[in-house]
């Protein structure tokens, strides 16, 4: 396992891989703590901020297959859909609709998080060479 072909990938690859990673470790901090608490409240604003960070910044992230319209790929939708979900999200919790709530940011970290971040584990993505090795 080695971080470096992350740190040789062309900007925003880095940044969008470190924001990933970040969310999906306090995604499963804040699963797993209590929830409704001040720690929990303010991990997951940082937890918003680094998934619209992952989300925005897929959009200067640009593959060769896959393509759906011009430079991109179907998970470009995902990347749309997230923020959109994340403000909902966030609407229901301060509307205190927490099962809501619950259910939209949970779905958002299964999907947005550890499905596509699966995806990035393929043969021939940088991620692919991080965990396993050129």
């Amino acid at each position: 396992m080695s971080l470096q072909p992350l740190l040789d990938a062309v900007a925003p690859v880095p940044l969008h891989a470190m924001a990933a990673i970040a969310a999906f470790v306090l995604g499963v901090v804040q699963l797993l703590a209590p929830k409704g608490t001040l720690p929990h409240r303010v991990l997951g604003w940082i937890w918003v901020g680094l998934l619209l960070t992952v989300a925005i910044s897929s959009f200067w992230i640009h593959g060769h297959s896959f393509r759906l319209w011009r430079q991109w790929s179907p998970i470009h939708l995902l990347s749309i859909f997230t923020p959109v979900m994340l403000v909902i999200g966030v609407i229901m919790a301060r509307r205190h609709h927490v099962r809501a709530h619950a259910i939209i940011m949970s779905s958002i970290f299964a999907g947005a998080l550890a499905i596509a971040g699966l995806f990035t584990l393929v043969p021939g993505r940088i991620m692919h060479a991080v965990v396993f090795g050129p």
